[in-house]
Order: structure tokens, then C-alpha cells, then sequence
């Protein structure tokens, strides 16, 4: 399972990856409401409204610019020369997808990929500016993810880009593996949550002055807990199609594929489970609902090249991690991070690259994941805040401290999620 030119599709095979695809935005469909119940009750409509939104926005965007500048795997890009070696940095392909109905078969299913991915990674930073950023702000960070960042990081990993041939140009493994999107989704959203966090500023009272952080519990743990079992389904598919798409994996190797994302999850929310029962005396559910993101995310990396005992390993640790990296992030950086997807998408994606280049076979493999993950973390971070510092400038990311006081939901609706929870003064006379 190396990256190269695709090999031609059969009908069976392209008939599993199309039903995979559609499968795929449950764990967009999951994000969207372990987000909206991490936040505050009276910010709910805006918040799965803004997920929406943001969908609808990263796609256009997307079709009208990302897609051609990704390109497909098997067709032209920018190359540059250095060194005696071919660095390929950028797609070309059609403009405003054209020609697609008359693509190959296989170009077709990787922009399909492609679209739901960039939904995704568009949708994590939302969740981490929740009941403060503005649906204008979430909507143009959508669009700056889905029309430039997202697609250089898609190519280089997935269109035989630069990082994809480190194992053909410099004996680096089979180049760097990112087969289900651990760098180009989730690393890509959780460090532009990260600068959505740092822009945007802590939500008022979180952090009061000479005091601790505020504890601000999620409204609704039935949609956060109801989002994980949503996001399974996705990210099952999501690995599986990855592994036929970028891998070129034998259908035989799909069955472990799939294994394996349950078994990182699996060892993720027993981890996180056993850590916060350890620490608070009961099991924390919003705690235990990122330990399980987290062991998927980083099955987005590993989960169609490590073996299953790998696999059970790589959630454990990351079901460890993330809720000491949650209060980490909270109590000693005050970073204000409503769904935790700093430590689920960002941290998360970053280990299981790393896992994937110490339990994958071939000689190599880790160093090619280190250069990647020096790519994202000095490349990515410093472009996804400089572009979103600009957009600060133009469309304020925050709500005023008045909207912010009455809540999204009223202040960019002009109604709430629950209006009967509201008491009406005729209701107090019945």
C-alpha cells in the first residue's frame, strides 16, 4: 500500500468507494452536534445553523478555486526543480470543475473525498469559537480553509504532491502517510482552532481576573454523546475509502482498516474513562466523548497501516492525553476552547501521523511523518493565522459584549433553540 498513479478501478470497487463517500457526512453530522452540545443552551441554533453555513460556504469555495488548485493524482501540477529533484507543489485542474462528468473514475471519487474533507475541517474551528464568533466569521474562515490552505495540504499529501514523493525522491519510506486525512482535516482544523481561539479571545468570564478558569459544562451531553456514535460511522468510511483511494489498498486489507478505528476508539474512551474517573471520582462525559475523537482522529492516520494491537495502543495513549492537554490548554495557556478540538483534532491528528510512522514497516516511514508534521506545524500554522488575522481586520471574528450577554442565538437569530424554556408572563396566570 504505497502511494503512485492510481491503478484503474473496477466496477465493485468503485461501487464500495461511492457507498463509503455517502456514508462519510455522518461524522460531519456528528461534529456539527457534539459542538452545538458543548456549547451554552441559549448559542444551539446558531451554532447547527452556522454548521450548515459553513458546509455550504467550504464547498463552494472549494469548487470555485480549492479543486483546481488541488488537481487529481494522476493529472498535471506545478513542478519546480531543485537539487536534481522534482518538487510538485501545486495541482492544475480544470477550472470550476469542468470536464468532470467525462473524468476518470477515480478522479471523480478523490474530489468527492475531497468535498466532504474539506466540510470537515472548515467545521472544527466553529466549535472552538463557540457562543462568541459571529456566523460572518465562520463562514469566511470556512472559505479561506476550503479555497487555500486546505488545498495545498490536500495536494502535497494526496495529489503526489512534494511530501507524498518524499519516499520516491529521498528513500523517506513511502513517502508521508496521511491516507484518511489526520493532516489535511484534522490537524489543518485544530490549529485553525487554535487561531480562531487566540483571535477571537476567552469567552467572557471564563477566566476571571486573579481567578481560575470557569467551569462552562456543555448544555446537552445526549448531543454530544449521540454526535460520537454519528461520528463513528463516518470516520469508518471516511478510512476505509481513504485506504482505496491514496493507498491503493486491496479490498482484503479493508476489513483490518475498518477494525482498527474501532479498536483506537475503543482504547481512547476506555483511556479517557479511566483517567477522569481516576481524577474527579466519576467519569466526565464530555471528557470521555473527546478521548473517543480523539481515538478516531488519530485512526485517520494509522488505522491502514498498523496492525490491530498497534491500533488498540495508539488510542490508548491518545484517550490518556486528551483530557490532561484539555486542562492544560484551560489552566495553564487560559485558552478558551468550548470543544476541545485544539487537543482533539490538532493533538490527536499529530500523534497518530507520528504513530504512523513508528509501527508502519517501512524503514524510513518516521522520519517522512516528522517532516510532514514540521510542514504543518511551520508552514500551516503561521499562513492559517497571518490569512485569519486578515479576515479579523475585515469581518470581526466577535460578537459584541451586549450579543454575547443575550446570546448567538437571540443576537444573530432573533429567537432561541428552546423558546420553551422561556416563561411568559400570560403562562404564570394559567
Amino acid at each position: 500500500m504505497t502511494p503512485g498513479p492510481p491503478p484503474m478501478l473496477t466496477d465493485a470497487t468503485f461501487a464500495l468507494v461511492l457507498a463509503l463517500l455517502l456514508v462519510a457526512p455522518l461524522a460531519v453530522a456528528g461534529l456539527a452536534l457534539i459542538n452545538t452540545g458543548l456549547g451554552r443552551s441559549r448559542s444551539a441554533a446558531q451554532s447547527l445553523l452556522g454548521s450548515l453555513a459553513i458546509v455550504a460556504v467550504a464547498t463552494i469555495a472549494f469548487a470555485l478555486l480549492g479543486a483546481t488548485l488541488v488537481g487529481t493524482s494522476a493529472g498535471a501540477s506545478h513542478i519546480v526543480h531543485f537539487a536534481g529533484k522534482p518538487w510538485n507543489w501545486l495541482g492544475k485542474g480544470p477550472f470550476f470543475l469542468a470536464g468532470l462528468t467525462a473524468a476518470p473514475a477515480q478522479a471523480q471519487l478523490e474530489l468527492l473525498f475531497e468535498f466532504l474533507a474539506v466540510a470537515l475541517a472548515a467545521l472544527i474551528p466553529w466549535g472552538s469559537g463557540a457562543d462568541r464568533l459571529r456566523l460572518a466569521a465562520g463562514c469566511a474562515v470556512a472559505a479561506v480553509l476550503a479555497a487555500i490552505v486546505f488545498p495545498l495540504l490536500a495536494h502535497w499529501t494526496w495529489g503526489l504532491g512534494w511530501l507524498a514523493q518524499l519516499g520516491v525522491n529521498f528513500s523517506l519510506g513511502a513517502g508521508f502517510l496521511d491516507p484518511a486525512g489526520a493532516a489535511a482535516m484534522h490537524v489543518l482544523g485544530g490549529l485553525s482552532a487554535l487561531a480562531v481561539a487566540w483571535i477571537a479571545g476567552p469567552r467572557r468570564g471564563k477566566f476571571p481576573q486573579g481567578g481560575f478558569a470557569t467551569a462552562m459544562p456543555g448544555h446537552n451531553a445526549v448531543y454530544i454523546l449521540f454526535g460520537c456514535l454519528l461520528a463513528l460511522a463516518g470516520w469508518l468510511a471516511f478510512n476505509v475509502a481513504g485506504a482505496v483511494l491514496w493507498l491503493h489498498a486491496p479490498l482484503a486489507a479493508l476489513p483490518v482498516t475498518a477494525v482498527n478505528t474501532l479498536l483506537s476508539a475503543a482504547g481512547a474512551v476506555t483511556a479517557t474513562l479511566a483517567v477522569t474517573r481516576y481524577r474527579f471520582g466519576k467519569p466526565d462525559a464530555s471528557l470521555c466523548a473527546n478521548g473517543w475523537l480523539t481515538g478516531l482522529v488519530a485512526s485517520s492516520a494509522c488505522a491502514a497501516v498498523v496492525s490491530p494491537l498497534a491500533a488498540l495502543f495508539i488510542g490508548i495513549v491518545a484517550g490518556v492525553i486528551t483530557p490532561l492537554l484539555v486542562e492544560v490548554l484551560e489552566l495553564a495557556v487560559s485558552i478558551d476552547d468550548p470543544s476541545g478540538a485544539i487537543a482533539v483534532h490538532a493533538a490527536g491528528g499529530l500523534w497518530g501521523l507520528i504513530a504512523a510512522g513508528v509501527f508502519a514497516p517501512q524503514p524510513g516511514q518516521f522520519l517522512a511523518q516528522l517532516v510532514g508534521i514540521a510542514t504543518l506545524l511551520g508552514l500551516a500554522l503561521p499562513l492559517v493565522y497571518l490569512l485569519f488575522w486578515l479576515v479579523n481586520r475585515v469581518i470581526p471574528f466577535r460578537v459584541d459584549p451586549d450579543g454575547e450577554r443575550v446570546g448567538m442565538d437571540l443576537h444573530e437569530l432573533g429567537g432561541g433553540a428552546y423558546p420553551e424554556f422561556v416563561i411568559h408572563r400570560d403562562d404564570s396566570y394559567r
